[in-house]
């Protein structure tokens, strides 16, 4: 997805889950913000670099592709942007290297959905912003996995986007092609994609980077043939898909919001959204390849207040600023620890299932702190809190 979900449209879902306009925007912000937490970024601010959410098209093109170089990449965008959706799913007679990429395909209401909501939960509003870009990805990039992968990530001549015609669907085939710095032109079906390279392990194979950024429109249906789908067509539609992932976010912040007492995969507030119904089909629908002006127009007309734009430099100063002991108590000193938190819980699941892909891990309550020296800041924010309760 793009910022026009994650930012307006998370501002529109936390309305409705009953936060306020300012607790609103800290949660769009922090949703957003997820897209461009970069190394780089992290470097800058001397912030933990393990709290990286994303990776710069120059950080990726530099990272290593041997074993810890892959597991390091996949460690980021599993965790918050290709969240498995089973990671234990039945794979008949293939290697264990094909098994554990298969199971790191993204979908939406698997468990570790469930984990991620309720690690938000009790938790800060920047929490509670990189939950809901998790899992808003997670209907937007399903079918991908967030490791480099030929033959999970591929896409060939058989892709097709789909336009409803009365009863039916009018099937064009998707043009891809190689042209950086150039616009897709969603009108002929033309958009850009990365480069076809038969390497398994190659960059250019991570998560939908093979469709470019086609699975993140909301207007679009397509089908395509992916290899590991024995060989049958996956049908995506996106406006209806985008569709559940806005009320999804709307139970997720409610149930965050203490106003319902549990979370459930595959339960949706279509209550709440019922009156914007309209509205917001209108916009997922709309073919645009940016829909920030469509989603900001409903916040505002939802909450009679200005929708202020994202600012990737708002809360940067702050931040330096701080002096060390009080840098975990500012805006993006919360959405580190927030981050790492998430990237713990999901690495440590990875491994749990018996799948190294994301590298090893260990749960710091059973055995104490061992790894990355970053981890540090988290674990003792941890028990910092604990010791206030």
């Amino acid at each position: 997805m793009q910022k026009d979900f994650h930012y307006y449209a998370t501002y529109c879902a936390s309305l409705l889950a009953g936060y306020s306009h300012e607790e609103s925007l800290s949660i769009c912000y922090s949703a957003q913000f997820v897209d461009c937490c970069t190394r780089t970024l992290l470097s800058s601010l001397k912030a933990p670099l393990s709290a990286a959410t994303t990776q710069l098209q120059l950080e990726l093109a530099n990272a290593r592709t041997d074993p810890v170089g892959l597991q390091d990449i996949t460690r980021i965008w599993a965790s918050f942007h290709f969240l498995p959706g089973d990671l234990y799913a039945p794979v008949k007679k293939a290697s264990r290297h094909y098994q554990n990429k298969y199971r790191l395909i993204c979908n939406p209401n698997g468990t570790l959905l469930s984990d991620t909501v309720e690690l938000a939960k009790g938790s800060s509003l920047q929490a509670a912003g990189i939950a809901m870009h998790v899992l808003a990805d997670t209907w937007a990039h399903r079918y991908f996995a967030g490791t480099p992968s030929l033959v999970i990530n591929n896409t060939n001549f058989y892709f097709y986007e789909l336009f409803p015609e009365e009863n039916t669907f009018r099937e064009q085939p998707v043009v891809f092609s190689h042209s950086p710095g150039t616009p897709d032109d969603v009108e002929k079906s033309h958009y850009n994609g990365s480069i076809f390279q038969s390497s398994e392990n190659s960059i250019m194979n991570l998560g939908h980077g093979r469709a470019g950024h086609l699975p993140d429109y909301s207007f679009i249906r397509y089908k395509y043939l992916p290899a590991w789908g024995d060989y049958e067509a996956v049908v995506k539609d996106n406006p209806s898909d985008y569709y559940h992932a806005f009320c999804q976010m709307v139970y997720a912040l409610k149930y965050l919001r203490g106003l319902v007492p549990t979370f459930e995969a595959y339960r949706y507030d279509f209550d709440s959204v019922a009156p914007w119904e309209a509205q917001i089909r209108t916009i997922l629908g709309k073919r645009q390849s940016d829909a920030c002006a469509d989603w900001k127009a409903l916040g505002e007309t939802i909450s009679g207040q200005e929708i202020g734009d994202f600012d990737l430099v708002r809360y940067q100063q702050e931040y330096r600023e701080s002096p060390e002991r009080d840098k975990n108590n500012t805006f993006l000193g919360r959405f580190f620890l927030a981050a790492l938190a998430q990237k713990s819980m999901v690495t440590n699941k990875i491994f749990r299932s018996g799948n190294l892909l994301a590298g090893f891990s260990v749960d710091y309550a059973e055995k104490g702190f061992r790894g990355i020296r970053d981890f540090i800041r988290l674990v003792e924010a941890q028990k910092g809190e604990q010791h206030d309760d």
